[in-house]
C-alpha cells in the first residue's frame, strides 16, 4: 500500500508543480478553462487558462496560460509559429529576438506557462523553470490573443479555453 501511495504521489508532482508555477506568479489564480488545440486533426497542445479566482477573462487583469505539448516541436517551430500568428492578427512586432530566448525545444508532456504582468510583459516558465520575460508595448493583448482573441485560429478552442 505504501508503495502504491508513493507511485501516486510521484505521478501527481508535475501537475501540482505547474499549478504552483501559475499560483506563485499570480496569487489567487484558479483554473478557468481547458481546451485542446488540433491542427489538421492532430492534437498539438492542451491549454489551460488561469484567472483571478477562476473568474471570466478580463483583459485588464493579469492571467496565466499553460500549454502542455502533445508532440515534439523545436524552439524554431515555436518562434516561427508565434511570429506568423502575431503577423496574422495585427501589425508586425519586433519581438523575434526575445522569442528566440524564450522558446526552447519541447517534447510530449512539456509545459510552458505564460503569466502576464501588466499590459507590457509576460513571464515564461518551461516545466516550472523561469526562462524569460517578454517585453513590448501591449504584448499581453497581442500574444495572448493568439489563443484567447476574437481572431484566434479556432473559435471553438477559444470558447472552451475561456470556460464558455
Amino acid at each position: 500500500m505504501r508503495r502504491l501511495l508513493l507511485i501516486a504521489a510521484t505521478l501527481l508532482v508535475p501537475l501540482s508543480a505547474q499549478a504552483s508555477t501559475v499560483k506563485s506568479a499570480l496569487p489567487g489564480a484558479e483554473l478557468r478553462g481547458v481546451a485542446t488545440f488540433r491542427y489538421v486533426g492532430f492534437p498539438l497542445y492542451e491549454a489551460r487558462l488561469f484567472t483571478q479566482s477562476g473568474a471570466p477573462l478580463d483583459w485588464n487583469k493579469d492571467f496565466g496560460l499553460e500549454l502542455k505539448y502533445m508532440r515534439k516541436l523545436t524552439g524554431y517551430d515555436l518562434v516561427e509559429g508565434t511570429m506568423r500568428e502575431l503577423n496574422r492578427t495585427g501589425p508586425a512586432l519586433p519581438v523575434r529576438d526575445q522569442l528566440q530566448i524564450c522558446f526552447r525545444d519541447v517534447r510530449k508532456g512539456d509545459r510552458y506557462v505564460a503569466v502576464s504582468k501588466g499590459q507590457n510583459q509576460i513571464g515564461f516558465w518551461l516545466n516550472g523553470t523561469r526562462v524569460c520575460t517578454l517585453r513590448h508595448p501591449q504584448i499581453k493583448t497581442r500574444f495572448m490573443a493568439i489563443f484567447l482573441g476574437d481572431n484566434s485560429r479556432s473559435k471553438y478552442f477559444t470558447r472552451e479555453l475561456k470556460g464558455q
